[in-house]
């Protein structure tokens, strides 16, 4: 049985990963689409860009967000001035935290849908009258649906899991940042903490693994053969 306590750090969860990865959205598909359709100089640095974050300690992403979301950053002194607030130890912070280390799994399943298209469907719609935007959304985006909901559900795995980069960017604060990596390594610190780490530990395996297979059923709709892993 959950006690409150763990229910709470399971709902914080859920909402840190889902906020993060529907943050993340528009800017992963608008990455993906530029990363499969265009041809640009500098194309592969941006590549290398993107995905920094699977690479780099999560420690170092964690920094950085701190340098740049803290009162005297760019964007932290820009949020108080503006409107007064800082994500700094709050859920925001932890969703953008989990978003930027979900954005390379989500931008590399996107990706991967938009590459799948077949193209002459679209120049078959074109010639037909259809403008740009039409194309998009009746013959583009309906099929690289299962990519992008692949990279949703991916990057909402990826979000759950994380902890480096939390832990360093808005610290692990009860009831704001604590969610479940955060808090299962705060009771592997306590004595008898033990029982706890077993049950929310079996949470977070649990939904990452329906995460992973629900991810890969979705990528295969995309294609025989396609994987996003």
């Amino acid at each position: 049985m959950l006690t409150p306590d763990e229910w709470a750090i399971i709902r914080l969860s859920l909402l840190v990963g889902g906020v993060a990865v529907m943050g993340a959205l528009p800017v992963a598909f608008s990455l993906a689409w530029m990363l499969a359709r265009w041809r640009f100089a500098g194309r592969w640095l941006l590549d290398g860009i993107v995905h920094l974050p699977l690479v780099v300690p999560p420690v170092v992403t964690g920094w950085l967000l701190l340098l740049a979301f803290a009162p005297a950053g760019p964007i932290g002194g820009l949020l108080q001035r503006l409107f007064g607030v800082s994500v700094l130890f709050r859920w925001t912070g932890a969703a953008i935290a989990a978003g930027v280390m979900a954005l390379p799994l989500m931008v590399r399943a996107i990706r991967l849908s938009i590459e799948g298209v077949d193209r002459r469907l679209e120049q078959a719609a074109a010639t037909l009258g259809a403008g740009r935007w039409r194309v998009f959304r009746t013959i583009t985006l309906p099929l690289a649906a299962p990519g992008v909901l692949a990279g949703l559900v991916l990057g909402f795995a990826r979000g759950l899991g994380e902890f480096g980069a939390t832990i360093t960017f808005v610290s692990d604060v009860p009831g704001q940042t604590e969610t479940l990596p955060l808090a299962i390594y705060s009771a592997l610190q306590r004595p008898g903490g033990d029982a706890m780490v077993w049950r929310l530990a079996a949470i977070s395996v649990a939904i990452s693994l329906v995460a992973l297979i629900a991810s890969e059923a979705l990528a295969r709709r995309m294609g025989r053969g396609t994987h996003v892993l």
